[in-house]
């Protein structure tokens, strides 16, 4: 059997060297795979996908347990660039573009200085083949750009380091349901073409469950439920579980686990 392309292994996250945001997450990637990671606000799915990129020493935070594998190698705690070098490229929740700069700019910026003219105009012309309404727009200040496109340009700036696992916080936060549906076209689209593999953080389960070809559903810092598109797409509580509501109330982890357990979730 294949190794998965990513392997994260009962990680734990602790922020501060006290809060602990993530326990005992285990997920895998294959290559030219989509999955994605839904849960609510505060779920740790962002924590997540920082843990895999390696950002989270900004926010004082560090993975205390478990392992994080890509391509056989552990790197969990390394720093961002050198994880990034490795083929691992996180398009952020926050701060997704440098609003002082014009688009050209913006993809410009994360180009290593080594790669030659011919290269740059070759991974240019590779964004604005998968978002050609950013061509005409190379000019214009980013800080200008609508939400679709500022969640375009981000995506671009993150083909132009040549990923092999794109990492896609909250594709869909802010932006309007035609929107979504275009983006995650656009996403399938670069899977195919390129053959990366793509995992996908959002809080919109439509969305994600549309192209994800694996979805794990994140409460509380853990996994709680996990299943192929299909799977899941035809289970006719998934919205109520990935909303976590029940007849108005909210449900706990707890519910959940046992809803789980008398579906039979894994027989």
């Amino acid at each position: 059997m294949t190794a998965p392309l990513l392997q994260v292994e009962k990680i734990e996250v602790v922020y501060k060297r006290a809060i602990t945001a993530v326990q005992g997450v285990t997920l895998s990637v294959a290559e030219r795979q989509i999955v994605a990671v839904l849960g609510t606000n505060g779920a740790g799915k962002t924590t997540t996908l920082r843990a895999i990129s390696g950002f989270l020493g900004i926010d004082d935070a560090r993975v205390t347990e478990g392992v994080i594998n890509f391509r056989g190698t552990r790197i969990d705690n390394r720093p961002p660039h050198d994880i990034a070098g490795r083929g691992v490229v996180l398009v952020p929740e926050r701060e997704k573009v440098f609003p002082n700069l014009t688009v050209a700019e913006n993809l410009a910026a994360p180009v290593p200085r080594a790669a030659g003219s011919s290269e740059r105009h070759r991974l240019d012309e590779r964004v604005y083949h998968f978002f050609p309404s950013l061509a005409p727009l190379q000019g214009r200040t980013a800080g200008l750009l609508s939400g679709g496109e500022r969640q375009m340009l981000a995506i671009g700036a993150a083909l132009m380091c040549r990923p092999q696992l794109l990492l896609v916080d909250e594709l869909s936060l802010g932006l309007a349901p035609v929107v979504v549906q275009d983006l995650t076209r656009r996403l399938t689209t670069i899977r195919d073409e390129l053959g990366i593999a793509i995992l996908l953080v959002d809080q919109s389960a439509a969305a994600a469950l549309e192209i994800a070809d694996y979805t794990y559903v994140m409460e509380n810092g853990r996994i709680v439920l996990d299943g192929d598109r299909n799977r899941l797409k035809s289970h006719q509580d998934v919205q109520e579980f990935y909303l976590g509501q029940a007849g108005g109330e909210r449900r706990s982890y707890r519910d959940v686990k046992q809803y789980r357990r008398s579906r039979r979730w894994y027989g």
